[in-house]
């Protein structure tokens, strides 16, 4: 088992995360570089946010992409008209390329959802040329999604079980400050930085918000699906109270913060 990551249909991903990580690329990249004529891998590129932000700049050479989902894979090749992309399903810790194959291996929203992450970054060095950027990004779930915590905290005051979900999804890896960084470091990439990248999710309304976690996507859509009916028609009325906040239901917008880190293979 290689992601932890629950999808049932890609369109559910798009509306969850998929338009928010559309958002987050182009800073990810900025922070990750990109240099002309160079061949970069995409790992875990789900739907293709990153893989198709990528291919926006006409000077690189080759983009390989491979998620561990079929789902993600078959969408993302649906998306793809450029030559220069590949598409395919693949396991970020035995990625299926040569040694120093690559300039740079950029891995967005990925890391977090991997139980063995110093493996994948072990692999992502691996293919990646000396002198080259590994680089990778992961969701600040304890500090730095507002949206989602109100969920949580919420689910977690109303379900002793909400208790241990809360605790699952605030601590999974490389999400602590620092810990990516030194993950980098103990697999002996140089030059490693850390920088915080934000944006804000805006939603048009409640429903906007919560149609793809009560349709089961993601892991607090799977966690929805484990309650009784009673207990998910008591948790989205409650969920629905703190995203009002005592106004009428309508657009909200919600600042979220990702941890980013970039290393260079010596």
């Amino acid at each position: 088992m290689t992601s932890t990551f629950t999808v049932h249909a890609a369109s559910g991903y798009e509306q969850l995360m998929g338009r928010w990580s559309r958002r987050l690329a182009p800073k990810f990249i900025d922070f990750a570089g990109l240099a002309g004529g160079e061949k970069i891998l995409d790992v875990g590129c789900g739907t293709g946010s990153l893989t198709f932000e990528l291919a926006k700049s006409a000077d690189l050479a080759e983009i390989q992409a491979i998620d561990f989902s079929p789902v993600f894979v078959d969408a993302a090749r649906q998306r793809n008209t450029d030559p220069r992309v590949t598409i395919g399903q693949g396991d970020a810790t035995a990625l299926p390329f040569a040694d120093a194959a690559f300039d740079r291996a950029l891995a967005l929203l990925v890391l977090h959802f991997v139980p063995e992450a110093g493996k994948a970054v072990a692999e992502m060095r691996r293919v990646v040329r000396p002198g080259g950027v590994v680089a990778a990004v992961v969701w600040d779930h304890y500090g730095g999604m507002t949206a989602m915590r109100m969920v949580i905290d919420t689910v977690a005051a109303l379900i002793e079980s909400g208790r241990q979900l809360r605790s699952r999804y605030c601590f999974q890896p490389m999400m602590q400050p620092g810990e990516m960084k030194r993950t980098f470091v103990e697999q002996d990439l140089v030059d490693v930085s850390e920088a915080e990248l934000m944006i804000r999710m805006d939603y048009a309304d409640f429903d906007d918000f919560w149609a793809p976690i009560g349709a089961g996507e993601g892991s607090l859509g799977k966690y929805l699906t484990t309650l009784a009916a009673a207990e998910r028609e008591r948790v989205e009325a409650a969920v629905r109270d703190a995203y009002q906040a005592g106004r009428p239901d309508g657009p909200r917008s919600f600042a979220n913060v990702a941890l980013a880190c970039r290393g260079i293979v010596p």
